[in-house]
């Protein structure tokens, strides 16, 4: 996808952990029926060798392509039929060796990489509470089913040796400027690529522009729109306030934002601004409010074992790298 960077995700997050020292940084995520789990084993058993401690792995179930691309790819379409087979296979190849086995993804063996479903749909729910995993629910594009689906999974769920209870993820579309006017400018380059989808035009990202109107249809606007109903656009007092309604609805343990900011500096500033509101809500005696107490970690989308850690400050798991194949 020209407008996402995901390729070569691996690469990209050994880039990431390279230049950094503390935060976690994860695949959100390998979209698996595309690759064999030996080879994804080894890739994030060699990344955790290298940065112990701070690699995560979430996995989807979609193909995210289309049939040309799968067949470069040399997979077939009912390859995700049997996700969730492969996402066992996948945790056996982190999971220690057995005296043995004769078949080992080296260096993954006992690295235990944290695994995380991803999903858009009630399938994802199930299939992390079968699996005791966490999950993450990308309401930044598809937000209708975020509610059924955190319900789904917490009822449902079932106790894993990697986490013994439910612990769950947001996406959202979060853009930060100044005031509410310039962010609602800037949400106009989000605005006019998700139009492009429909298109059937997608491409690198554009400048803002000042009326959004002028560039999509009624109908356009109406499946847009309803795509992006869980994003939050404003100012700081406007996205603190987004931020907290979307905590007390969902209870989300972790936030996984996107910033689909067309310039570089005008994307950090945002950043920076989400940053500012996760650090603002401390209480006199130090203790963490609802907000506070989340981790958020940043998606950046450009044109071009145990639990999951819980954190002991509101700092930011930054840099996340996305993989949409």
């Amino acid at each position: 996808m020209p407008g996402i960077a995901s390729a070569a995700t691996s690469i990209v997050l050994a880039h990431i952990a390279a230049r950094t020292t503390t935060i976690r940084v994860g695949a959100g995520g390998i979209m698996l029926p595309n690759h064999a789990p030996y080879v994804i084993a080894e890739q994030f058993g060699t990344l955790a060798r290298l940065f112990p401690g701070r690699i995560d792995l979430g996995l989807g179930r979609a193909p995210g392509t289309d049939q040309l691309t799968l067949r470069a790819l040399r997979r077939l379409p009912e390859a995700a039929e049997t996700f969730p087979q492969d996402v066992l296979e996948l945790q056996a190849f982190l999971a220690p060796a057995s005296p043995g086995q004769r078949t080992q993804a080296v260096p993954a063996a006992g690295t235990k990489v944290p695994l995380w479903i991803l999903g858009s749909s009630h399938f994802g729910a199930m299939l992390a509470a079968e699996l005791g995993l966490p999950y993450a629910f990308a309401s930044h594009f598809a937000p209708e089913l975020l509610i059924p689906a955190l319900r789904l999974y917490r009822d449902r769920f079932k106790p894993s040796e990697q986490l013994e209870r439910p612990y769950a993820m947001v996406g959202v579309n979060i853009i930060a400027a100044e005031t509410d006017q310039a962010a609602k400018r800037l949400a106009t380059t989000q605005q006019m690529s998700f139009t492009n989808i429909f298109r059937g035009a997608r491409g690198l990202s554009q400048p803002p522009i000042d009326d959004i109107e002028t560039y999509w249809s009624p109908l356009e606007k109406a499946q847009a729109m309803r795509m992006l109903a869980r994003s939050i656009v404003g100012s700081r007092d406007t996205v603190r306030a987004g931020i907290e309604a979307l905590v007390a609805e969902t209870t989300a343990d972790e936030l996984i934002v996107v910033s689909d900011v067309y310039d570089h500096a005008a994307r950090l500033r945002s950043f920076e601004l989400v940053a500012q509101v996760a650090d603002a809500g401390r209480s006199h005696d130090g203790a963490l409010t609802r907000t506070q107490g989340l981790v958020t970690r940043a998606v950046r989308v450009e044109g071009g074992g145990g639990d999951p850690p819980r954190p002991q400050s509101p700092r930011r798991r930054q840099d996340q790298a996305r993989r949409r194949e």
